[in-house]
């Protein structure tokens, strides 16, 4: 077991032997953190935290009572395989949060990247990859393989589907139910979620201007609007982000997704 001299453990916490604790790192009272776990400086755990398994926690995560990271997630076909989770830096994790392990199958690694905000009681299942400056609202439920790139808003009381990928940007309003991919910018709501635009005020709250605004709006226009196959608009979406960099995410999204995306 290796605990930096500044690490502050409360007395009724179990830190087991061979974690690796950090720097300035807080550990709450009645808190587990397993022999395999790592966490790194600044980093604080309320209370009633369990940090279980090959856990990687990053530096300066503001982590909650009754959150759980890292332990054994639901999948069937889970026996045991050694697996991980990686929390990167700045993450709000609040109450009663889970986030479970990866699966070989599913690449082996739980990821969330920096700058989130986990809400309470949101779900993050094995083998998702969320990216960074993401918020999952109360309730939010991300089931395995999910991906969520950065700055997307996920609704309380909101499901994903199994491997579903939601863009950069994109605000899933409360209660939707999301079971193919969600295009980045955009507003999507409902059972099952259908689009009702693009995100204009968070793009505006993040620094975009208006020629970048006008050619998103352009671009999901041509998808939803224009009665065209994403096969043929894909070469004039070619020709909007060879101008601006910002529809480029258009792309790289197209080239990802498998399930179809939300009508």
């Amino acid at each position: 077991m290796t605990i930096h001299a500044t690490a502050q453990i409360h007395p009724s916490a179990i830190v087991e032997e061979g974690a690796k604790i950090g720097e300035n790192v807080v550990i709450g009272p009645f808190c587990l953190v397993g022999k395999d776990v790592e966490i790194g400086k600044g980093t604080k755990l309320h209370s009633h935290v369990v940090i279980n398994g090959h856990t990687k926690i990053g530096e300066d995560n503001d982590i909650f009572q009754f959150a759980t990271i890292g332990e054994v997630n639901q999948d069937l076909k889970y026996h045991g395989e050694e697996t991980y989770t990686v929390v990167g830096d700045r993450n709000r994790i609040r109450e009663s949060v889970t986030i479970h392990r990866g699966t070989v199958q599913g690449g082996g690694t739980t990821r969330i990247g920096n700058d989130n905000l986990l809400m309470v009681n949101a779900h993050v299942a094995h083998d998702c990859q969320i990216r960074n400056n993401c918020i999952l609202a109360n309730n939010a439920t991300l089931a395995g393989h999910v991906e969520l790139d950065d700055f997307v808003i996920v609704g309380g009381m909101s499901a994903i589907h199994q491997f579903v990928i939601v863009g950069a940007h994109v605000m899933l309003g409360g209660g939707s139910m999301v079971s193919q991919d969600v295009p980045p910018y955009v507003m999507a709501q409902g059972n099952h979620a259908r689009p009702f635009g693009v995100n204009i005020a968070g793009l505006k709250r993040r620094g975009f201007d208006k020629s970048t605004l006008h050619d998103i709006r352009n671009v999901y226009k041509l998808i939803y609007r224009s009665g065209k196959t994403l096969d043929e608009v894909m070469p004039e979406i070619e020709q909007y982000a060879a101008q601006d960099s910002a529809i480029s995410f258009f792309l790289d999204f197209f080239k990802r997704s498998t399930r179809g995306i939300i009508r």
